[in-house]
């Protein structure tokens, strides 16, 4: 699945080279053989044998020769070093590895290079240290006093609105990266969802201090004030005002004309299911990807997803429309059967609108 990530975990540290192993190919050697400083002596801990270009290998293989000896520097098994040529443990090397076998032998190794700086004798075998415990980091405390807490949000849950109020201090420190310090407009539903709920993005006065506000200018000349919030006290007095969600605009305060996102809402039809717009989504970060563009999903409530593009704050509210526009209109083009770009219901049965209208000034996410 690509919903995970697969990195391996390397391993790095240095060995004592001990011995080679002959090639039937002509390069200098077919690997080299490792060790670690165990007691008096070294105790075998593997072989290493691709890292190397030709020019490192005869390097190497120059070294190995002047430190040539008949007798065998460690005891290994057999069959693991048949036919060997043994060296004076002078040599230090750093490699690469997957893991360590029970018996000490390195998996999938790779040469990095030699070390210098290191003398053989102080080349012991390494072992990972315990991470120090780190406490989790607390929510930030807020002053706000959340009246009715008790209150259920939503009537086919028992989430209340001090549980609200609490869970969004909770994922403040990575909620207002996104919602902060921006203009948002609010999902008001004093009594509950199932009630009467209304939208708000202008200041009456009524949120306290911990609520800000942005003037703006309007179509008409005018300027009006915005509300917008910049740590979890804001989040809370909402939440105390019966706010539910927070839509926020494309750009920022500090760069209102200038959006700092790209958001393609992907709203699918009734009779498709979420993973339809799974790969739509995925399909959508592709080719947005072959543009220069990295993306992200985010979900939107219900089957919708969010296609949200990071954008260095440059470009004004007409360029930017103007983009999202064209490229969804692309989009629906290429693929007519799957895409649709515009708003018609009608236009929409078996299809995935993108809808692109969220990327002009005033709308929110």
């Amino acid at each position: 699945t690509k919903a995970w990530l697969k990195v391996k975990c390397t391993h790095r540290q240095e060995f004592v080279i001990v011995g080679w192993l002959p090639s039937d190919k002509k390069r200098g050697f077919k690997s080299l053989l490792l060790g670690v400083r165990e007691g008096k002596g070294y105790r075998y801990a593997g072989k290493v044998g691709t890292g190397f270009d030709q020019a490192l290998m005869d390097e190497i293989r120059d070294k190995l020769d002047a430190l040539d000896r008949k007798t065998p520097t460690v005891e290994a098994p057999k069959a693991a070093v048949r036919g060997a040529k043994w060296v004076t443990p002078k040599l230090v090397a750093e490699v690469a590895f997957a893991e360590v076998t029970p018996d000490g032998v390195l998996r999938h190794s790779s040469f990095i290079g030699l070390r210098e700086d290191k003398a053989a004798k102080d080349v012991v075998a390494e072992t990972p240290a315990p991470l120090p415990d780190v406490e989790e980091a607390a929510a930030p405390a807020t002053s706000i006093k959340v009246s009715s807490r008790d209150r259920v949000i939503f009537d086919k849950s028992d989430v209340t609105k001090g549980d609200l109020a609490d869970y969004y201090v909770a994922v403040s420190g990575i909620m207002l990266p996104v919602a902060g310090n921006r203009p948002i407009s609010l999902v008001r539903c004093p009594q509950g969802r199932s009630r009467a709920c209304f939208f708000q993005k202008h200041d009456a006065g009524s949120f306290g201090d911990a609520v800000h506000k942005v003037p703006i200018r309007e179509k008409d000349g005018s300027t009006e004030d915005y509300l917008y919030v910049d740590d979890a006290h804001g989040l809370v007095a909402c939440v105390q005002m019966g706010t539910i969600e927070f839509h926020g605009w494309g750009s920022s305060n500090a760069t209102l004309e200038k959006p700092d996102r790209l958001i393609f809402d992907l709203d699918p039809d009734e009779g498709l299911d979420f993973g339809d717009t799974k790969k739509a989504a995925e399909h959508l970060k592709n080719q947005l990807a072959e543009l220069g563009l990295v993306s992200f999903p985010m979900l939107s409530g219900g089957k919708g997803v969010h296609v949200v593009v990071p954008l260095t704050p440059e470009a004004e509210w007409p360029a930017v429309k103007d983009f999202a526009d064209r490229f969804a209109r692309a989009m629906a083009g290429a693929d007519p059967e799957r895409f649709v770009a515009t708003m018609a219901k009608a236009k929409r049965k078996g299809r995935i609108f993108i809808d692109w209208l969220r990327n002009q000034r005033g709308a929110t996410a």
